[in-house]
């Protein structure tokens, strides 16, 4: 290999830039379901990218538009892609080379990961309106890994491990669970399944984690009540929080420094930039759900990308967690104000002290 130029070079930026649609940056998307889309011929739909500061350039983000009655072309990579349904109906088909397809049908709400390196397609099944999902992939780090374009789209090995071909129950099945932990391919409403209660981040909280696809890349689901907020913590980069319902706001802040506030709807996305300390808080008047795509599954062991600490522990014991008799008074006064504007009670009762002080319930 020859070089012409003492130019560093970023495959995953190089591609990007290729694929000419437009590119949101900075902490936080509004509303996915209101980004700007663009022709994106590689797709044979809509697209814009989200590459947001909190990844860190590890992981991406992508919005694709499916026009009404219209599919999108067929795709392999080898880069792992998970895919939230923003809007409207479809399926999706699902094979591996020289196999037999798998389809299912997905919603408003839907969650589920491509197997890697499978052949894939998506459809719009209804002809009256768009098709929008959000897909967070590993694609930053696959192709700058690998710096070689061919090997990542043209790539013939079959997975046979991550996408057996004698599972033809692979996305229907209602896939394993133990305890918080859940090992599952489809994700048919993400808006409203059971979740199971996790006192130890605080606020009352319900959650559930997803080993999906066998990827190496994970997600979980956390809802808290209405007047609640959760413990801060840290963790390591390109953990995409989707909001699915509910009003509030999160802090984030780097040790030592001031926080910045973003103010969330269902369709927000904030990436928390690695090891800031940030915290999740319901100023509404319902409860308060929402979706992180991010690295390291429960399952997998990868790169520890800065999550080698306790994720339940004090930063006090060495862990990554802020208890709340710790935090800074004025963040919970900040949310009593909050709370008042929308209407909403505190219900923090004794979890903090300043609510005992004032012998709040």
């Amino acid at each position: 290999m020859k070089f012409t130029t003492d130019e560093r070079i970023d495959t995953y930026n190089a591609w990007q830039q290729a694929q000419k649609i437009p590119i949101n940056r900075g902490f936080f998307i509004e509303d996915l379901r209101k980004v700007e889309v663009a022709p994106w011929d590689y797709k044979g739909g809509m697209g814009a990218f989200i590459n947001l500061e909190g990844a860190g350039g590890t992981n991406d983000g992508y919005v694709c538009e499916i026009s009404p009655g219209t599919k999108l072309k067929p795709q392999k990579h080898l880069y792992e892609e998970m895919v939230y349904i923003l809007d409207g109906h479809g399926a999706t088909s699902v094979w591996q080379r020289n196999g037999k397809k798998q389809t299912f049908e997905w919603h408003p709400g839907s969650l589920f990961a491509i197997p890697l390196n499978a052949e894939y397609q998506h459809f719009n099944g209804q002809g009256n309106a768009p098709v929008r999902f959000f897909a967070v992939t590993s694609a930053p780090f696959m192709m700058n890994l690998f710096h070689n374009l061919n090997f990542i789209f043209a790539n013939d090995f079959v997975f046979s491990d991550r996408f057996p071909p004698e599972e033809e129950d692979y996305f229907s099945s209602k896939g394993q669970v133990w305890g918080l932990k859940m090992s599952v391919n489809f994700v048919p409403n993400t808006w409203d399944m059971p979740l199971k209660v996790w006192n130890e981040r605080g606020a009352g909280g319900r959650h559930v984690n997803f080993d999906l696809a066998g990827n190496v890349m994970g997600s979980h689901i956390s809802e808290f009540p209405v007047g609640r907020y959760k413990k801060a913590h840290r963790h390591g980069p390109g953990a995409h929080v989707t909001i699915l319902s509910g009003q509030g706001y999160s802090l984030l802040w780097p040790e030592h420094g001031e926080p910045t506030r973003v103010d969330w709807k269902p369709g927000s996305v904030v990436v928390p930039p690695s090891q800031w300390f940030h915290q999740h808080f319901n100023s509404g008047a319902d409860p308060a759900r929402y979706l992180a795509l991010r690295w390291n599954s429960w399952r997998y062991n990868f790169v520890a990308l800065g999550d080698d600490k306790p994720i339940e522990v004090s930063v006090k014991e060495g862990g990554t967690q802020i208890e709340y008799e710790d935090e800074d008074p004025k963040i919970h006064e900040f949310f009593e104000s909050c709370l008042h504007k929308a209407g909403a009670p505190c219900r923090m009762g004794s979890m903090v002290p300043w609510c005992t002080q004032k012998g709040m319930e």
